[in-house]
């Protein structure tokens, strides 16, 4: 009886660390997209700043946060010894990605293209899914099948309709950036979620790998006279922010990937995309149009749908 009774303990504790972990999976989640659904605000401020400045800016200001988590923790010579060989590939292949998602979702905003921008961030939920599904062996329910298709109805509306709204505003309804966002974000966190390293080290690695490309565009700016930093006290600090706003919700994004089934995460990403567009029609005026509408309550049933059916197979 004593032995029955212990292992119930070991259960109900099991699955109490497990709940805990997966609970603050979802805070982390929830918390990182939310971040980055509010970046264009962010951005909007260095519209001056040329896009591969801004990157480098990114690079650098994080990669000293980062020195000093690193150093105040002393995780200098674990992250050395986790980032070899295999795992060191994966981080350089895990960096470009991250530096091509930057660089374009930059771009977008600073030139008007914050529907093409959302868009992309739209389809990545549905990459992440799949990938979990083809590469990590992950099922869903038919329920759950239900929403992702309920969603990607949602996804299709919006791009015929929103890159038809580009096309007619002159925007040409750049298709090629909702498609590289999509791509290069949603296989970064599927790297992230299988490398062997954890996010502080991991983050770290990667910044430091883009470094040299970083410092060689911020000195050829300032030599040739067009580089941003040292005009004004205001935009000295917005630069230096981008450390903190870059590092800190890729911190706790890799740290979610690693608490949450990949198909969840993917899912709470639509949190972001929302937010952009809710930006793009009161804060910078764009036309909210019926197919918007249609577009969100397409997708947000697709997530109630999906939360339900997850709810029901646990």
């Amino acid at each position: 009886m004593w032995g029955v009774d212990r292992a119930s303990s070991n259960r109900d504790g099991e699955r109490m660390t497990r709940d805990h972990h997966t609970r603050n999976g979802l805070i982390l989640g929830v918390g990182t997209y939310t971040i980055w659904g509010l970046l264009p605000l962010y951005l909007r401020l260095l519209q001056d700043v040329p896009a591969l400045q801004v990157l480098a800016h990114r690079v650098v200001w994080s990669l000293l946060l980062l020195a000093v988590i690193v150093f105040a923790t002393r995780r200098l010579g674990a992250i050395r010894a986790a980032a070899r060989g295999r795992t060191l590939a994966m981080l350089m292949a895990s960096a470009t990605l991250i530096a091509v998602n930057w660089l374009v979702y930059i771009w977008s905003i600073q030139n008007g293209h914050v529907l093409e921008a959302s868009l992309g961030y739209f389809i990545i939920p549905l990459v992440n899914v799949a990938l979990g599904m083809a590469v990590l062996g992950e099922r869903i329910t038919r329920v759950q099948a239900v929403a992702v298709g309920i969603a990607a109805l949602g996804v299709a509306v919006l791009a015929i309709g929103g890159l038809a709204v580009g096309g007619a505003n002159g925007g040409g309804g750049a298709v090629w950036i909702p498609l590289i966002l999509a791509a290069s974000f949603a296989s970064y966190g599927l790297i992230r979620k299988v490398v062997a390293i954890d996010a502080l080290g991991g983050l770290t690695v990667e910044t430091a790998l883009l470094l040299v490309p970083a410092l060689v565009q911020i000195v050829t700016a300032q030599v040739g006279g067009t580089g941003a930093l040292g005009q004004s006290r205001g935009l000295d600090l917005l630069l230096v922010l981008a450390g903190v706003v870059t590092a800190v919700p890729l911190l706790m994004f890799a740290a979610a990937a690693r608490r949450l089934r990949y198909s969840t995460l993917g899912l709470l990403q639509y949190i972001a995309p929302t937010l952009q567009f809710l930006e793009a029609v009161l804060i910078f005026h764009e036309p909210l149009r019926p197919i918007h509408l249609a577009t969100f309550a397409l997708i947000w049933t697709g997530c109630a749908v999906y939360a339900v059916g997850a709810r029901w197979a646990g």
